[in-house]
């Protein structure tokens, strides 16, 4: 299965997995899965690293992608593109592009709640 983590996924499988539900936990570690990052969201930490929100270096990054063997899907154009038609339940515009990438290539989204 294919799964697009959230943003904050990446971040609490590696600081603080016990945030993560137990459904979430499991979907990570099935290595039969494909781990997959929107490149917004390094974009969303960069920036959010950059305003003191967020304590997660680029080193931290790096290091997540490849412990938990990620796969980094560019943001494209007809991604953009959706975002007319995407219902505004969720404000945060990181999500929205996120969701947005998650229903062009029809993968499944890990939201910190999944």
């Amino acid at each position: 299965m294919r799964l697009l983590l959230d943003t904050a996924v990446l971040i609490f499988a590696v600081e603080s997995p016990e945030r993560l539900t137990k459904r979430a936990t499991t979907l990570l570690q099935n290595t039969e899965n494909i781990l997959e990052l929107n490149a917004v969201s390094l974009s969303e930490i960069a920036i959010k690293a950059a305003r003191g929100k967020l304590r997660f270096s680029a080193a931290d990054t790096h290091r997540a992608l490849e412990d938990l063997d990620l796969r980094i899907l560019p943001y494209t154009a007809h991604h953009a593109f959706y975002l007319f038609d995407l219902p505004p339940h969720h404000a945060d515009p990181f999500d929205r592009q996120i969701i947005a990438q998650a229903v062009c290539e029809k993968i499944d989204i890990s939201f910190q709640n999944f």
